[in-house]
Protein backbone atom coordinates (compact mmCIF):
# COMPACT_ATOMS: atom_id res chain seq x y z
CA UNK A 1 0.00 0.00 0.00
CA UNK A 2 1.21 3.50 -0.62
CA UNK A 3 0.89 6.17 1.74
CA UNK A 4 0.51 9.90 1.54
CA UNK A 5 0.65 11.99 4.69
CA UNK A 6 -0.04 15.50 4.52
CA UNK A 7 1.14 18.07 6.86
CA UNK A 8 4.70 19.26 7.95
CA UNK A 9 5.33 19.01 11.67
CA UNK A 10 5.84 16.63 14.43
CA UNK A 11 2.44 14.65 14.38
CA UNK A 12 3.21 13.85 10.72
CA UNK A 13 6.51 12.62 11.39
CA UNK A 14 5.00 10.24 13.92
CA UNK A 15 2.34 9.00 11.64
CA UNK A 16 5.04 8.49 8.49
CA UNK A 17 6.69 6.53 11.44
CA UNK A 18 4.12 4.93 12.48
CA UNK A 19 2.46 3.29 9.03
CA UNK A 20 6.08 2.47 7.47
CA UNK A 21 5.65 -0.13 10.26
CA UNK A 22 2.93 -1.65 9.12
CA UNK A 23 3.28 -4.44 7.10
CA UNK A 24 2.01 -4.50 3.48
CA UNK A 25 3.09 -0.71 3.51
CA UNK A 26 5.05 0.24 0.51
CA UNK A 27 6.06 3.84 0.15
CA UNK A 28 5.12 6.32 2.86
CA UNK A 29 5.13 10.29 1.47
CA UNK A 30 5.14 13.49 3.56
CA UNK A 31 3.39 16.57 2.19
CA UNK A 32 5.40 19.18 2.43
CA UNK A 33 6.86 17.66 5.18
CA UNK A 34 9.98 19.09 7.11
CA UNK A 35 13.98 18.66 6.55
CA UNK A 36 14.11 16.05 9.86
CA UNK A 37 11.79 14.09 8.51
CA UNK A 38 13.31 14.05 5.41
CA UNK A 39 16.06 11.98 6.91
CA UNK A 40 13.27 8.85 6.71
CA UNK A 41 10.88 9.51 4.65
CA UNK A 42 10.02 11.23 0.80
CA UNK A 43 8.87 14.65 0.90
CA UNK A 44 7.52 16.65 -1.47
CA UNK A 45 6.98 21.08 -1.46
CA UNK A 46 2.83 21.57 -1.44
CA UNK A 47 0.27 24.11 -0.26
CA UNK A 48 -2.00 21.75 2.00
CA UNK A 49 -4.48 24.15 1.57
CA UNK A 50 -4.64 23.70 -2.34
CA UNK A 51 -6.83 20.22 -2.15
CA UNK A 52 -6.38 20.12 -6.18
CA UNK A 53 -2.60 20.19 -5.80
CA UNK A 54 -2.71 17.38 -3.20
CA UNK A 55 -5.14 15.55 -5.33
CA UNK A 56 -2.68 15.80 -8.07
CA UNK A 57 -0.16 14.83 -5.93
CA UNK A 58 -2.24 11.45 -4.85
CA UNK A 59 -2.75 10.77 -8.49
CA UNK A 60 0.26 10.78 -9.92
CA UNK A 61 1.90 8.90 -7.11
CA UNK A 62 -0.68 6.19 -7.31
CA UNK A 63 -1.59 6.34 -3.68
CA UNK A 64 -3.90 3.82 -2.30
CA UNK A 65 -4.92 5.48 1.30
CA UNK A 66 -3.97 9.66 2.43
CA UNK A 67 -3.99 10.45 5.99
CA UNK A 68 -4.62 14.07 6.87
CA UNK A 69 -2.32 15.67 9.75
CA UNK A 70 -3.19 19.51 9.98
CA UNK A 71 -6.76 21.11 10.85
CA UNK A 72 -6.08 23.40 7.93
CA UNK A 73 -6.20 21.37 4.93
CA UNK A 74 -9.44 19.62 6.10
CA UNK A 75 -10.80 23.53 6.81
CA UNK A 76 -10.23 23.58 2.77
CA UNK A 77 -11.85 20.74 2.09
CA UNK A 78 -9.03 18.09 0.98
CA UNK A 79 -11.53 15.49 1.99
CA UNK A 80 -14.57 16.49 -0.02
CA UNK A 81 -12.32 16.82 -3.19
CA UNK A 82 -10.73 13.10 -2.50
CA UNK A 83 -14.27 11.51 -2.05
CA UNK A 84 -16.00 13.31 -4.98
CA UNK A 85 -13.01 11.48 -6.70
CA UNK A 86 -13.42 8.42 -4.65
CA UNK A 87 -9.79 8.39 -3.44
CA UNK A 88 -10.23 6.79 0.18
CA UNK A 89 -8.76 9.83 2.68
CA UNK A 90 -8.72 9.90 6.73
CA UNK A 91 -10.37 12.93 7.79
CA UNK A 92 -13.62 14.28 8.11
CA UNK A 93 -15.08 16.90 5.19
CA UNK A 94 -15.82 20.01 5.75
CA UNK A 95 -18.92 20.21 7.49
CA UNK A 96 -18.51 18.07 9.71
CA UNK A 97 -14.36 19.57 10.23
CA UNK A 98 -16.33 22.97 11.49
CA UNK A 99 -16.41 20.58 14.68
CA UNK A 100 -12.85 22.58 15.32
CA UNK A 101 -12.73 25.15 12.55
CA UNK A 102 -15.09 26.89 14.68
CA UNK A 103 -16.16 26.85 18.16
CA UNK A 104 -19.21 28.63 17.61
CA UNK A 105 -20.71 26.06 15.37
CA UNK A 106 -19.22 23.39 17.83
CA UNK A 107 -20.74 24.78 21.03
CA UNK A 108 -24.01 25.11 18.68
CA UNK A 109 -24.00 21.56 17.41
CA UNK A 110 -23.57 20.35 20.99
CA UNK A 111 -26.15 22.15 22.66
CA UNK A 112 -28.38 20.78 19.47
CA UNK A 113 -27.93 16.93 20.55
CA UNK A 114 -27.26 16.86 24.27
CA UNK A 115 -23.74 16.74 24.32
CA UNK A 116 -22.60 17.92 27.55
CA UNK A 117 -20.13 21.06 27.46
CA UNK A 118 -19.52 24.50 29.22
CA UNK A 119 -22.85 26.82 28.92
CA UNK A 120 -21.64 29.74 26.84
CA UNK A 121 -22.51 32.56 24.44
CA UNK A 122 -21.48 33.27 21.10
CA UNK A 123 -21.07 37.28 20.33
CA UNK A 124 -20.35 38.67 17.01
CA UNK A 125 -19.30 42.52 18.52
CA UNK A 126 -16.61 43.50 20.53
CA UNK A 127 -19.60 45.16 22.25
CA UNK A 128 -21.71 42.41 22.99
CA UNK A 129 -18.55 40.36 24.38
CA UNK A 130 -17.87 43.12 26.53
CA UNK A 131 -21.07 43.65 27.86
CA UNK A 132 -21.32 40.46 29.02
CA UNK A 133 -18.17 40.15 30.67
CA UNK A 134 -19.36 43.25 32.42
CA UNK A 135 -22.70 41.81 33.29
CA UNK A 136 -20.80 39.37 34.96
CA UNK A 137 -23.02 36.91 32.84
CA UNK A 138 -20.12 33.78 33.36
CA UNK A 139 -18.67 35.25 37.06
CA UNK A 140 -15.32 36.63 37.13
CA UNK A 141 -13.10 34.04 35.80
CA UNK A 142 -14.83 32.97 32.56
CA UNK A 143 -12.69 31.30 29.03
CA UNK A 144 -12.77 33.31 26.20
CA UNK A 145 -12.34 31.88 22.73
CA UNK A 146 -11.92 33.19 19.39
CA UNK A 147 -14.15 31.56 16.82
CA UNK A 148 -12.12 30.63 13.96
CA UNK A 149 -8.40 28.30 13.74
CA UNK A 150 -5.87 30.16 15.90
CA UNK A 151 -2.83 27.93 15.82
CA UNK A 152 -3.85 26.91 19.53
CA UNK A 153 -3.18 30.35 20.87
CA UNK A 154 -6.98 31.83 20.46
CA UNK A 155 -8.12 30.52 23.72
CA UNK A 156 -7.78 32.41 27.24
CA UNK A 157 -8.89 31.05 30.37
CA UNK A 158 -8.97 34.74 32.36
CA UNK A 159 -8.36 34.79 36.15
CA UNK A 160 -11.03 37.99 36.11
CA UNK A 161 -12.70 40.22 33.81
CA UNK A 162 -10.62 42.75 33.29
CA UNK A 163 -8.38 39.99 31.65
CA UNK A 164 -11.23 38.37 29.56
CA UNK A 165 -12.06 42.27 28.08
CA UNK A 166 -8.25 42.18 26.99
CA UNK A 167 -8.56 38.91 25.50
CA UNK A 168 -11.60 40.13 23.11
CA UNK A 169 -10.00 43.17 22.04
CA UNK A 170 -6.82 41.25 21.56
CA UNK A 171 -9.10 39.39 19.11
CA UNK A 172 -12.38 42.00 18.07
CA UNK A 173 -10.71 44.87 17.99
CA UNK A 174 -6.83 44.19 17.44
CA UNK A 175 -7.19 41.45 14.94
CA UNK A 176 -4.56 39.01 16.50
CA UNK A 177 -5.77 36.07 14.94
CA UNK A 178 -7.04 38.09 11.81
CA UNK A 179 -10.55 36.27 10.86
CA UNK A 180 -10.48 33.59 13.39
CA UNK A 181 -11.49 36.46 16.11
CA UNK A 182 -14.02 38.19 13.83
CA UNK A 183 -16.42 36.19 16.52
CA UNK A 184 -15.57 35.46 19.73
CA UNK A 185 -17.25 32.34 22.15
CA UNK A 186 -17.29 33.27 26.13
CA UNK A 187 -17.91 30.57 28.39
CA UNK A 188 -18.44 29.36 31.94
CA UNK A 189 -14.88 28.39 33.15
CA UNK A 190 -15.11 24.91 34.58
CA UNK A 191 -13.34 23.12 37.18
CA UNK A 192 -11.39 19.81 37.36
CA UNK A 193 -8.67 17.78 35.43
CA UNK A 194 -8.34 17.87 31.82
CA UNK A 195 -8.26 14.28 29.29
CA UNK A 196 -7.73 14.13 25.60
CA UNK A 197 -9.90 11.27 24.25
CA UNK A 198 -9.48 9.98 20.99
CA UNK A 199 -11.62 7.37 18.72
CA UNK A 200 -11.33 6.44 15.03
CA UNK A 201 -14.44 6.50 13.40
CA UNK A 202 -15.69 5.51 9.71
CA UNK A 203 -19.20 7.88 10.26
CA UNK A 204 -21.32 4.95 12.18
CA UNK A 205 -19.07 3.51 14.54
CA UNK A 206 -16.03 4.71 16.73
CA UNK A 207 -12.90 2.99 18.13
CA UNK A 208 -11.38 4.55 21.40
CA UNK A 209 -7.62 4.66 21.05
CA UNK A 210 -5.85 5.13 24.98
CA UNK A 211 -6.31 8.77 26.47
CA UNK A 212 -3.45 10.92 26.83
CA UNK A 213 -2.70 14.45 28.54
CA UNK A 214 -1.46 17.31 27.47
CA UNK A 215 0.40 20.74 28.74
CA UNK A 216 -0.38 23.87 26.90
CA UNK A 217 0.99 26.60 29.01
CA UNK A 218 4.83 27.35 28.26
CA UNK A 219 6.18 26.74 32.07
CA UNK A 220 6.39 24.53 34.38
CA UNK A 221 3.48 24.21 36.89
CA UNK A 222 1.00 25.06 34.29
CA UNK A 223 2.16 28.66 34.13
CA UNK A 224 2.04 31.17 31.29
CA UNK A 225 0.29 31.85 27.84
CA UNK A 226 -0.72 28.84 26.34
CA UNK A 227 1.25 27.27 23.44
CA UNK A 228 0.29 24.62 20.73
CA UNK A 229 1.37 22.10 23.37
CA UNK A 230 4.28 21.60 25.18
CA UNK A 231 4.44 18.02 25.51
CA UNK A 232 1.92 14.93 26.56
CA UNK A 233 1.86 11.94 28.34
CA UNK A 234 -0.11 8.42 27.53
CA UNK A 235 -2.14 6.19 29.19
CA UNK A 236 -3.75 8.84 31.37
CA UNK A 237 -4.90 7.11 34.41
CA UNK A 238 -7.99 9.48 34.88
CA UNK A 239 -9.78 7.18 32.07
CA UNK A 240 -10.62 3.67 33.15
CA UNK A 241 -13.30 1.43 31.68
CA UNK A 242 -15.91 2.74 32.98
CA UNK A 243 -15.37 6.73 32.37
CA UNK A 244 -14.44 5.30 28.68
CA UNK A 245 -17.95 3.70 27.89
CA UNK A 246 -19.50 7.27 29.21
CA UNK A 247 -18.00 9.20 27.02
CA UNK A 248 -18.19 6.59 24.27
CA UNK A 249 -22.33 7.15 25.51
CA UNK A 250 -22.81 10.84 25.99
CA UNK A 251 -20.39 12.35 23.69
CA UNK A 252 -18.78 10.14 21.04
CA UNK A 253 -22.05 8.54 19.41
CA UNK A 254 -24.31 11.89 19.98
CA UNK A 255 -21.73 13.67 18.03
CA UNK A 256 -21.85 10.98 15.53
CA UNK A 257 -25.25 10.93 15.09
CA UNK A 258 -25.56 14.14 14.97
CA UNK A 259 -23.66 14.58 11.68
CA UNK A 260 -25.03 11.86 10.14
CA UNK A 261 -27.96 14.35 10.64
CA UNK A 262 -26.36 16.90 9.31
CA UNK A 263 -25.51 15.41 6.12
CA UNK A 264 -22.03 14.68 6.56
CA UNK A 265 -20.80 11.65 8.85
CA UNK A 266 -17.44 11.69 10.21
CA UNK A 267 -14.55 9.33 9.13
CA UNK A 268 -11.47 10.50 10.62
CA UNK A 269 -9.81 10.98 14.11
CA UNK A 270 -12.30 12.69 16.45
CA UNK A 271 -10.35 14.19 19.46
CA UNK A 272 -12.49 15.36 22.08
CA UNK A 273 -10.62 17.45 24.81
CA UNK A 274 -12.80 16.80 27.98
CA UNK A 275 -12.66 18.70 31.43
CA UNK A 276 -13.97 15.86 34.17
CA UNK A 277 -15.77 18.13 36.47
CA UNK A 278 -17.85 16.83 39.14
CA UNK A 279 -21.00 16.07 37.08
CA UNK A 280 -19.36 14.20 34.60
CA UNK A 281 -16.95 15.08 31.69
CA UNK A 282 -17.85 18.00 29.57
CA UNK A 283 -15.95 18.87 26.49
CA UNK A 284 -14.02 21.86 26.22
CA UNK A 285 -13.39 21.35 22.72
CA UNK A 286 -12.94 19.27 19.42
CA UNK A 287 -10.35 18.61 17.57
CA UNK A 288 -10.78 17.01 14.07
CA UNK A 289 -7.66 15.46 13.40
CA UNK A 290 -4.53 13.74 15.42
CA UNK A 291 -3.30 16.23 18.46
CA UNK A 292 0.22 17.35 18.50
CA UNK A 293 2.24 16.45 20.85
CA UNK A 294 -0.17 13.82 21.85
CA UNK A 295 -0.43 11.94 18.42
CA UNK A 296 3.92 11.60 18.89
CA UNK A 297 2.73 9.67 22.29
CA UNK A 298 -0.36 7.40 21.15
CA UNK A 299 0.75 5.98 17.80
CA UNK A 300 3.68 4.51 19.36
CA UNK A 301 1.41 2.89 21.83
CA UNK A 302 -0.79 0.93 19.18
CA UNK A 303 0.55 -2.52 18.99
CA UNK A 304 -0.90 -4.13 15.99
CA UNK A 305 -1.17 -2.72 12.43
CA UNK A 306 -2.26 0.81 11.92
CA UNK A 307 -2.89 1.19 8.61
CA UNK A 308 -5.72 -1.35 8.03
CA UNK A 309 -7.59 0.50 10.63
CA UNK A 310 -7.08 3.78 8.99
CA UNK A 311 -8.52 2.28 5.96
CA UNK A 312 -11.48 0.64 7.45
CA UNK A 313 -12.38 4.10 8.76
CA UNK A 314 -11.77 6.19 5.25
CA UNK A 315 -13.83 3.59 2.98
CA UNK A 316 -17.01 3.02 5.83
CA UNK A 317 -16.71 -0.35 6.83
CA UNK A 318 -14.71 -0.03 10.60
CA UNK A 319 -15.75 -2.78 12.39
CA UNK A 320 -13.60 -3.59 15.12
CA UNK A 321 -14.76 -3.01 19.15
CA UNK A 322 -11.10 -2.04 20.32
CA UNK A 323 -7.42 -1.16 19.22
CA UNK A 324 -4.79 -3.31 21.31
CA UNK A 325 -2.39 -0.96 22.84
CA UNK A 326 1.20 -0.97 24.60
CA UNK A 327 1.17 -1.86 28.42
CA UNK A 328 4.53 0.72 28.11
CA UNK A 329 4.07 4.48 29.40
CA UNK A 330 4.69 6.83 26.70
CA UNK A 331 5.98 10.58 27.56
CA UNK A 332 6.70 12.62 25.13
CA UNK A 333 8.32 16.38 25.93
CA UNK A 334 8.67 19.45 23.23
CA UNK A 335 11.86 21.46 22.65
CA UNK A 336 10.80 24.57 21.82
CA UNK A 337 12.67 27.84 20.05
CA UNK A 338 13.72 31.05 21.68
CA UNK A 339 10.73 33.19 22.12
CA UNK A 340 8.09 30.97 21.43
CA UNK A 341 5.14 31.28 22.14
CA UNK A 342 5.42 34.77 21.18
CA UNK A 343 8.07 36.09 18.46
CA UNK A 344 10.61 33.39 17.35
CA UNK A 345 14.41 33.43 17.09
CA UNK A 346 15.38 30.40 14.11
CA UNK A 347 18.40 29.45 12.54
CA UNK A 348 20.18 27.95 15.47
CA UNK A 349 22.38 24.98 14.83
CA UNK A 350 21.10 21.72 16.67
CA UNK A 351 23.64 19.66 18.19
CA UNK A 352 23.83 16.20 19.73
CA UNK A 353 20.70 14.22 17.62
CA UNK A 354 22.65 11.44 16.83
CA UNK A 355 23.72 10.92 20.52
CA UNK A 356 20.04 9.93 21.36
CA UNK A 357 19.77 6.53 21.48
CA UNK A 358 17.04 5.44 24.13
CA UNK A 359 14.42 7.72 22.75
CA UNK A 360 12.48 8.87 19.77
CA UNK A 361 12.89 12.29 18.11
CA UNK A 362 9.78 13.69 15.62
CA UNK A 363 10.86 16.64 14.02
CA UNK A 364 8.46 19.53 13.26
CA UNK A 365 9.99 23.18 13.31
CA UNK A 366 13.62 22.67 11.30
CA UNK A 367 14.91 23.01 7.97
CA UNK A 368 18.64 22.00 6.80
CA UNK A 369 21.59 24.40 6.30
CA UNK A 370 24.68 22.23 4.45
CA UNK A 371 25.05 19.30 6.25
CA UNK A 372 22.89 20.34 9.59
CA UNK A 373 19.86 21.01 11.12
CA UNK A 374 18.70 24.50 12.67
CA UNK A 375 15.88 25.78 14.01
CA UNK A 376 13.00 27.22 11.76
CA UNK A 377 9.90 27.34 14.03
CA UNK A 378 8.28 27.72 17.70
CA UNK A 379 8.01 23.74 18.64
CA UNK A 380 11.03 22.56 16.91
CA UNK A 381 11.17 18.87 17.52
CA UNK A 382 9.17 16.03 20.33
CA UNK A 383 11.63 13.95 21.88
CA UNK A 384 9.95 10.10 23.29
CA UNK A 385 10.49 7.95 26.30
CA UNK A 386 8.64 4.84 27.09
CA UNK A 387 8.88 2.38 29.94
CA UNK A 388 7.87 -0.18 32.34
CA UNK A 389 6.54 2.69 34.61
CA UNK A 390 5.56 6.17 34.03
CA UNK A 391 9.35 7.18 36.20
CA UNK A 392 11.15 5.00 33.54
CA UNK A 393 9.03 6.54 30.57
CA UNK A 394 9.69 10.43 31.93
CA UNK A 395 13.38 9.19 32.61
CA UNK A 396 13.74 8.26 29.20
CA UNK A 397 12.41 11.29 27.50
CA UNK A 398 14.38 13.75 29.50
CA UNK A 399 17.84 11.62 29.15
CA UNK A 400 17.35 12.06 25.31
CA UNK A 401 16.68 15.57 25.94
CA UNK A 402 20.10 16.20 28.10
CA UNK A 403 22.02 14.85 24.67
CA UNK A 404 20.43 17.78 22.46
CA UNK A 405 21.49 21.45 22.38
CA UNK A 406 20.50 24.31 20.01
CA UNK A 407 20.46 28.45 21.93
CA UNK A 408 17.48 29.55 23.25
CA UNK A 409 16.29 25.77 23.73
CA UNK A 410 13.51 26.04 26.16
CA UNK A 411 11.06 23.04 27.29
CA UNK A 412 9.00 22.03 30.73
CA UNK A 413 10.82 19.81 33.06
CA UNK A 414 7.40 18.70 34.27
CA UNK A 415 5.81 16.07 31.57
CA UNK A 416 4.44 13.43 32.70
CA UNK A 417 4.29 14.22 36.76
CA UNK A 418 0.53 14.30 36.60
CA UNK A 419 0.20 10.28 35.97
CA UNK A 420 0.84 10.68 39.96
CA UNK A 421 -2.55 12.63 40.59
CA UNK A 422 -4.37 11.39 38.16
CA UNK A 423 -3.73 7.99 40.53
CA UNK A 424 -5.04 9.67 43.65
CA UNK A 425 -7.98 10.87 41.62
CA UNK A 426 -9.38 7.86 40.55
CA UNK A 427 -8.63 5.81 43.73
CA UNK A 428 -12.21 5.21 45.14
Amino acid sequence: MQILVVGSGAREHALCWRLSRDPGVGRVICAPGNDGLARQFRTVPIDVADPDAVLALAERERIDLTVVGPELALAHGIADRFSAQGRPIFGPRRIAAQLETSKAFAKDFMQRHGVPTARYRVCATAEDALSAIRRGEFGDSLVVKADGLAAGKGVVVAETRAEAERAVRAAMVDHAFGEAGSRVVLEERLEGPEVSFFVIADGEYAVPLVAAQDHKRIFDGDQGPNTGGMGAFTPSPLVDDALRDRILAEIVRPVLYGLILNGSPYRGLLYCGLMLTADGPKVIEFNVRFGDPEAQVVLPMIAQPLTPILWAAATGVLRSSHVVVSPEPHVGVVLAASGYPGEVRSGQRIEGLDDVDDALVFFAGVRREGEELVTSGGRVMTVVGKGATFQDAIGRAYAGISRIRFDGMQFRRDIGSKWRAGLELRRP
